[in-house]
């Protein structure tokens, strides 16, 4: 079913909710005109009317959150299967080459390197789908220890500098601290740096072909503050509160050119929130870019 004929769906469930509350009630004002001096019978309707309207508005609603669930799912199903089969039929591709037909060692190299790229593209699709399964479990411990999140993010800076192939200056640090301790919190080591490293990888792909993205660390208040801010697509305003949701992209043009599974985000905030704190996204519009806010508790 396409995202049409999902909308149509939720619409007949909505509309058709909404006449049968307005039957009931036109029924129910009736019924106790004509009854009023039936008091026993009154009285129950009276119980009974509100429990049947309210079992109505839910049934709806379960139907309409499991539409939307499915849309995701089959969304979600969709990309991941795309990001897996496309870099195996690639590398597949280059080594029936290299099999059947004598090549240059130039060429050879150039293959070598694409398909060691699209190992790593495939490698990371399964990183995410098993860190999305492991960071929603709620029985899982943290393993907390003193992070630095200066030394932290910088770290996973150049980290997606390497897998993006990216010059320099595509990717600009700052820092705004009065103190070195101020960036220092208790959190897991690994899932942070797979929430920062999630950030930066949705800035560099939305970006489009210029990239320039600025990484801060700030002090704040109630902690430390880790702020990505891309100048690439934007996010439509009434998008804003869905982009976390597992398994959501955001529609567009942009959604069926950069890979992904509509993972990365929802990895975060779950890992964000594990920690006691909170992720906040605000964008201007289309073509106006985006500016992610992670806040972190300071270490006590």
């Amino acid at each position: 079913m396409d995202v049409g004929g999902r909308r149509k769906s939720i619409a007949v469930f909505i509309t058709l909710c909404a006449v049968t509350v307005i039957l009931a009630v036109a029924l129910q004002v009736g019924w106790s005109v004509v009854n009023w001096r039936t008091a026993w019978m009154l009285v129950l309707g009276t119980l009974l009317f509100p429990l049947i309207i309210a079992g109505i508005v839910l049934n709806t609603t379960f139907l309409v959150r499991e539409i939307r669930r499915n849309e995701q799912h089959n969304s979600f199903i969709n990309a991941v299967t795309h990001e897996l089969k496309t870099p195996v039929a690639s590398i597949r591709l280059y080594l029936e080459t290299l099999r059947t037909r004598n090549v240059d060692d130039v060429r050879r190299q150039d293959f070598y390197r694409i398909m060691l790229e699209d190992s790593d593209r495939l490698l990371g699709t399964i990183e995410q789908v098993l860190r999305a399964g492991s960071t929603s479990q709620a029985s899982r411990k943290l393993h907390l220890t003193p992070v630095d999140m200066r030394e932290m993010v910088r770290d996973c800076i150049a980290l997606a500098r390497t897998r993006h192939h990216l010059p320099e200056d595509a990717l600009d640090y700052i820092e705004q601290l009065t103190d070195p301790e101020q960036a220092t919190v208790m959190g897991d080591l690994e899932d942070l740096k797979a929430a920062i490293s999630n950030l930066l990888d949705n800035a560099i792909k939305y970006s489009g072909e210029n990239v320039q993205v600025l990484v801060e660390v700030a002090a704040d208040p109630k902690g430390v503050t880790v702020r990505v801010k891309d100048h690439g697509v934007g996010i439509p305003r009434d998008e804003l509160k869905r982009v976390f949701e597992r398994f959501y992209r955001v529609p567009g043009a942009m959604k069926s050119r950069v890979p992904g599974a509509g993972l990365g985000l929802s990895i975060v905030e779950s890992v964000v929130r594990k920690h006691g704190g909170k992720v906040e996204v605000s964008s201007d519009g289309h073509d106006r870019g985006s500016t992610f806010t992670l806040t972190l508790p300071a270490m006590k």
